[in-house]
């Protein structure tokens, strides 16, 4: 669900880009990221005070309280992006190196859009118990770590049971960045075609979006959900293609118990949201057996399950796709960077469901005005609105974490979102700098 974002009520043209223009550029950065200094090492006193001796009584005031590391050090505003690179963008298992240029582009976006230095940390493939005692020894270097493009449904493992035995926020984009963006999207759209939770959905796919999906909508109380993966629709006895994370959705969705196909699980069906990686998997015939104004989200990138011009055409009311050159791009960015600024702020122990649903609570009340068929959801892309969407599920998961006790710091919802604009905008001094320098540079060539 990467790409670029859509703005306002309007059709964006994707930009294609030349592929060696491509390799040129990363070529010459070497990379995308780099770490630079806060603080001027020009004298002697500052040698002294940032390294050795001083640095040794911030050594011993965090020995004295380990906590402390949140106010002396960086790891406050740290986040470490952890990939072995089976499952990176449409690519598949590449490898950990190949999967490093897109954590270095994830880690930009964490940077520019929540002000969060990330950090990637592209490992060799190893099994679930191993990645989960690497993050255990890194834990104390991060505030919070985000897994990404791990193969399903190893990842679903790692993050489980990272959860509980890590004290910081693991966090899998993959589903809970997904879930929380999708909730989101689907909250306005049900606020237009006038519908509540008792309507029925479909989910396609059951890999990690798929699954951080209907877990998510069913603890927000949808209970009539469907499921479906590559052997039909998820149901309690399956045999073939079950684990057991299918169990768990098995006993929290489809009621009915139905089995079958995509026809049985979309028919009557008032949303319908793809995740499945299948293009054209969705056929105008299905979607109209949908119910009335049905919503349609085809989600797959690069090509959806269904075009948003078929999906209109077929008579779906609101439609949404993960692309940018279509209205309603569902993306990943729209949510990641609050929720990952709203746990650092407040040094978090864990996130929680009930983060995720007041994170997309607040990105549906972004829209506010402008909501309409072809509006359901923030755009990133006008920086003044990207700003004020990250202040605001900043602040609805910070303040979340305070009441359920999260939160190793207490904030108002006023300090979270003004030290969120305060990081972001510290960032976009150094992009108008490097925008100044380049420009010198082409005028002297």
């Amino acid at each position: 669900m990467q790409g670029r974002c859509n703005t306002r009520n309007t059709r964006e043209v994707i930009t294609v880009v030349d592929k060696q223009e491509v390799l040129d550029k990363h070529r010459l950065h070497k990379g995308k990221i780099e770490v630079l200094g806060k603080v001027p090492v020009e004298t002697k006193e500052d040698l002294s005070t940032y390294y050795t001796p001083g640095v040794a009584y911030v050594s011993e005031a965090i020995n004295a309280n380990v906590d402390t590391a949140y106010e002396y050090t960086n790891k406050g505003n740290t986040l470490a992006i952890v990939s072995d690179g089976t499952r990176i963008l449409g690519l598949g298992d590449v490898g950990p190196e190949a999967g490093l240029a897109v954590m270095e582009g994830k880690a930009l976006l964490f940077k520019k859009f929540g002000g969060v230095d990330a950090v990637p940390l592209c490992i060799r493939k190893s099994t679930e118990e191993e990645i989960v005692t690497f993050l255990k020894q890194i834990e104390p270097t991060y505030g919070a770590i985000n897994i990404e493009d791990i193969e399903s449904p190893k990842v679903l493992g790692i993050v489980k049971k990272a959860a509980t035995e890590l004290g910081i926020p693991v966090f899998h984009d993959d589903q809970q960045g997904t879930s929380a963006v999708v909730l989101a999207a689907l909250t306005n759209a049900l606020r237009l075609v006038g519908k509540d939770k008792s309507v029925k959905i479909t989910v396609m796919g059951a890999g990690s979006a798929g699954m951080g999906i209907a877990r998510l909508l069913s603890f927000t109380g949808f209970k009539n959900i469907y499921v479906l993966d590559s052997s039909g629709i998820i149901y309690r006895g399956r045999a073939k293609g079950m684990n057991e994370f299918k169990e768990e959705l098995a006993n929290a969705t489809n009621p009915e118990n139905v089995q079958g196909g995509l026809e049985d699980a979309i028919k009557g069906a008032d949303v319908f949201i793809g995740v499945s990686g299948i293009a054209g998997a969705l056929n105008k015939e299905l979607i109209k057996t949908m119910s009335e104004r049905p919503i349609v989200f085809g989600l797959s990138n690069p090509t959806p399950e269904i075009s948003y011009a078929d999906a209109v055409e077929a008579g779906a009311f609101i439609v949404a796709t993960g692309r940018s050159d279509t209205p309603n791009q569902i993306n990943n960015v729209v949510s990641f960077p609050g929720i990952s600024r709203g746990l650092l702020e407040v040094h978090a122990k864990t996130v929680t469901p009930e983060m995720l649903v007041a994170a997309a609570n607040a990105m549906a009340k972004s829209v506010g005005r402008r909501l309409s068929r072809e509006m359901i959801i923030p755009s990133m892309v006008d920086k003044t609105d990207a700003i004020k969407i990250t202040q605001s599920v900043a602040a609805a998961v910070g303040m979340k974490a305070v009441e359920q006790g999260a939160a190793r710091v207490i904030k108002t919802d006023d300090e979270i979102r003004r030290s969120t604009k305060e990081l972001i905008m510290r960032y976009r001094k150094i992009e108008k700098r490097c925008s100044v320098s380049k420009n010198k540079k082409k005028k002297e060539n």
